[in-house]
């Protein structure tokens, strides 16, 4: 097979395996994903919900059901929930400015074939541990257990 079209097929092949995927957990460092018995908007409104209880803020929402809605497209519901708090992200800039990329942190909630929908997020010490830089590392270890508490309430 000429060496252009391997190329293609493999680039392919992962797409189509990365689509099929029903998790992101074990795909990117610190990937962890909850299945919820809740619908795709209920899930997301206990998310908005659970950022708020624990003091955390949303930042933004991009959805492309959303969007694809308005077009008249129907498409599984999904949602990318953007969290965080101006007083880790005055921490996060005083530790790497490289860092301030990762800011705001995100949520993904996706409806499931079965109607019920799923949340994942990575962990922030999984986020900002390539900057190599110990306060940074300390904040992101105080943010797992936020996060984690966030996405463990709002499954519920």
């Amino acid at each position: 097979m000429h060496p252009h079209r391997l190329t293609a097929w493999a680039i392919f092949t992962a797409v189509a395996v990365g689509f099929a995927a029903p998790t992101f957990a074990g795909e990117l460092p610190g990937a962890q994903t909850l299945a919820s018995p809740h619908e795709f908007a209920a899930l997301v409104a206990k998310l908005e919900a659970a950022v708020t209880e624990h003091k955390m803020a949303v930042v933004a929402k991009a959805s492309a059901s959303q969007g694809a809605a308005a077009r008249g497209v129907k498409i599984p519901g999904n949602a990318v929930i953007m969290v965080f708090r101006n007083d880790y992200a005055v921490r996060m800039l005083e530790a790497s400015v490289p860092a301030g990329i990762e800011a705001p942190l995100r949520f993904y909630v996706t409806e499931n074939a079965d109607g019920k929908a799923s949340l994942t997020w990575r962990a922030p010490s999984a986020i900002f541990a390539p900057y190599g830089s110990a306060p940074l590392d300390k904040m992101a270890h105080e943010l797992d257990p936020i996060f984690a508490a966030i996405a463990r309430d709002a499954v519920r």
